[in-house]
């Protein structure tokens, strides 16, 4: 997400990218995640907006503080005094979030799932999980319930393959093949090669 707000920024036509995560201020993780702003370049930046408790939380029991997080973000929007061209989420809980702010803000949402819901909870049960457990601890159902929120509302949905169109999206009931767009992920050269030999 970090090197896709990179590039999105170096586009002649790109005024702003802003990457809205969570801050966390939390002695377990590294200061970094405290910075309310961190600069990606001269276009792009993350911002980190308070949502929750500051402590480290996994994203799994962060849903009761989305809708704090969705004003948050509504919040820097005003800060900015502009409109986005669009909102781009990545995984089911930031789908969550750019539903109500493109609903709110009149603008299109792009999509990436990256890991579904759906797929998951097969695979937990295959392994013998029980589907108590998952719930559990992996909060499917809400989850599974934004990615359907995050497909009726996204103009544009991306995969990485055409099997995660075709099978995996396809055990969703808001499933729209025609809104999908397959964009392999990429590799950056200057940091992945094949070792010397």
């Amino acid at each position: 997400v970090v090197e896709l707000a990179r590039a999105l920024a170096r586009h002649p036509d790109v005024w702003r990218v802003d990457l809205l995560t969570r801050q966390v201020i939390d002695p377990k993780v590294s200061d970094d995640y405290a910075q309310p702003v961190e600069p990606l370049g001269d276009k792009a930046c993350i911002i980190r907006l308070p949502c929750g408790p500051r402590r480290y939380l996994r994203k799994e029991v962060l849903w009761p503080y989305l809708d704090g997080f969705t004003d948050a973000a509504l919040q820097h929007v005003r800060r900015i005094g502009r409109l986005p061209d669009f909102v781009h989420s990545h995984y089911a809980d930031a789908g969550f979030v750019a539903s109500r702010l493109t609903a709110l803000l009149g603008v299109p949402m792009v999509h990436t799932g990256h890991s579904l819901g759906w797929p998951k909870r097969e695979r937990l049960l295959e392994q013998g999980v029980r589907e108590e457990q998952i719930e559990q601890h992996y909060n499917l159902s809400q989850r599974i319930e934004a990615e359907e929120m995050a497909l009726e509302n996204a103009q544009l949905v991306v995969a990485s393959t055409r099997q995660e169109v075709e099978q995996q999206y396809a055990r969703y009931d808001n499933y729209q093949p025609k809104r999908m767009e397959v964009i392999p992920p990429g590799t950056d050269l200057t940091r992945l090669r094949p070792p010397k030999q």
